[in-house]
């Protein structure tokens, strides 16, 4: 890797927080809409320590709003993820092509300095918490629905029902998506350099973002 690769990030956060950024084990639950573009965005930030977890193959549908393309369509998403983010930025990430669900979650999510749940399902989610709680990780979840999106760290977080039919089918801006990965992306990195956990919930509609308080998750 050099030096220039990061030159931005570098210029304006400073060496020593680069350092911090490149030693953070951040592991990816999910590589979607939210997953693969936010793992582009942190691979190109300096995070160079990733895990990614997901059994999907990309469909043609994800091409919209996904880091994929359509010659893609058919491949393993986490084969993919790992050679373009190898191809992006020479960061070599850990690829998990499995399901993660609550008989594993535990073992998959060991090592890791920050969870990111960007799963799309209620089941996937509360195994993620329940492991996270069980074995004290620290865990950040990034989610969206129609022109709303948030990023809830796990202690403020409840885990939401899941809505009626394919989530796939619902209306999904790429403009929702791309704010959710930039605010899920910069609170990583605030996270990863100071620590700093602060949730978030954002809008697209109104194009507001507010930060979330314990009182309004209680």
């Amino acid at each position: 890797m050099t030096d220039r690769t990061f030159l931005h990030e570098a210029e304006y956060r400073g060496q020593a927080a680069m350092e911090k950024l490149a030693h953070a084990k951040v592991t990816i639950c999910g590589v979607g809409a939210i997953g693969s573009n936010l793992a582009e965005s942190l691979a190109r930030q300096g995070f160079e320590n990733l895990t990614i977890i997901d059994a999907d193959k990309v469909e043609q549908h994800n091409i919209g709003n996904q880091a994929y393309t359509l010659g893609d369509v058919g491949g393993w998403k986490t084969e993919i993820m790992r050679n373009r983010l190898f191809e992006v930025c020479e960061v070599e990430v850990a690829a998990v092509n499995k399901r993660l669900d609550e008989r594993n979650a535990k073992k998959l999510l060991q090592g890791a300095d920050l969870i990111v749940d960007a799963f799309d399902n209620s089941a996937s989610r509360q195994a993620i918490q329940d492991a996270c709680r069980a074995s004290e990780l620290v865990c950040v979840h990034v989610g969206l629905f129609e022109d709303y999106c948030e990023v809830i760290w796990d202690e403020q977080y409840r885990v939401p029902a899941d809505v009626d039919g394919d989530v796939c089918e619902y209306p999904l801006a790429r403009n929702l998506v791309t704010l959710a990965v930039a605010l899920a992306g910069e609170l990583i990195t605030r996270f990863a350099i100071e620590g700093d956990r602060h949730s978030v919930s954002a809008t697209l509609g109104d194009f507001a973002v507010q930060t979330v308080s314990p009182e309004k998750t209680a």
